[in-house]
């Protein structure tokens, strides 16, 4: 598979970026994913489901015979999340979509709620809304910026476990969106490396807290991958660069990445839980 070459001019985009301005474009397995009914009959809820990974997962969800909800910030990313919508229903499945902010504990209540009452059952929680900005040094970091990065990151995730827990049974799967920068750092981005490393040990936590219940938790842990959040939250410079340091020579595209989720929301990962599945394209994320 071709990786992206974003060495040419970027469109400049505020956060979170859209993937309908995205140069180049990337590839969330429209056409490249085949399923094999792997998730038929269940029903997932993805958070930042709108582009990037988040398409990615629910795109291949559907096709492996998942319905998915997804939920996604704001007004910009309708169109991307509508895209998403009409890629779900292709493959022959249902597709809720809501704008949702992660970070207000009630609106995710409501929000698994009524995919839960729509969907008919909630068998799979993927946490992978997410918020990222690059500073220079750990000075320039202020302290909204801290607060948003948490909220998001590590606050979001909590609140969308809590809210899935009320409805998930025997089976079910939680599973996170950690990162590279937990296991290696990042030097532009202290916070959200941070918020990621915790995001992994809530993997770990939550895994061992609802083993009883027949609950599995686990986290994909990818290294650079080309979505969205890349140009409108990196320089110019890093973007030109985004990947170039993995064996590969690239980044990932985003259903390079899905497919780890489909696995561990799939019986075939019915032993794993408590895992932090790195999928960097280097040796050393250890």
């Amino acid at each position: 598979m071709a990786g992206p070459d974003p060495s040419g001019k970027q469109t400049d985009q505020p956060y979170p970026g859209t993937d309908d301005r995205l140069k180049p474009g990337a590839d969330h397995g429209e056409t490249s994913y085949r399923g094999c009914g792997k998730l038929e009959g269940l029903a997932a809820v993805i958070t930042g489901g709108d582009s990037g990974i988040g398409r990615a997962v629910a795109i291949c969800f559907a096709k492996e015979g998942a319905d998915v909800a997804i939920g996604y910030l704001s007004e910009q990313e309708d169109q991307d999340a509508q895209e998403t919508r009409r890629q779900v229903e292709a493959a022959g499945r249902k597709c809720i979509v809501q704008r949702l902010d992660v970070r207000d504990r009630q609106a995710c209540i409501d929000f698994v709620d009524g995919a839960a009452r729509e969907l008919g059952r909630l068998d799979v929680l993927v946490n992978n809304a997410a918020y990222q900005m690059e500073q220079q040094s750990l000075e320039d970091i202020s302290e909204e910026q801290l607060d948003r990065t948490f909220r998001t990151n590590i606050f979001g995730y909590v609140f969308m476990a809590q809210a899935a827990l009320r409805h998930l049974k025997a089976g079910g799967v939680i599973l996170n969106t950690g990162s590279v920068t937990a296991l290696e750092g990042n030097a532009g981005l202290i916070d959200y490396s941070a918020t990621k490393g915790a995001i992994h040990t809530f993997t770990r936590a939550l895994a061992q807290s609802v083993a009883e219940k027949g609950i599995r938790v686990n986290c994909v842990a990818p290294g650079p991958v080309w979505t969205p959040l890349i140009p409108a939250t990196l320089e110019d410079e890093h973007v030109k660069k985004f990947g170039q340091d993995t064996m590969w020579k690239r980044a990932a595209q985003p259903v390079e990445i899905a497919a780890a989720y489909v696995y561990l929301a799939s019986a075939d990962a019915r032993y794993v839980s408590g895992e932090v599945l790195a999928i960097t394209g280097k040796t050393s994320s250890r």
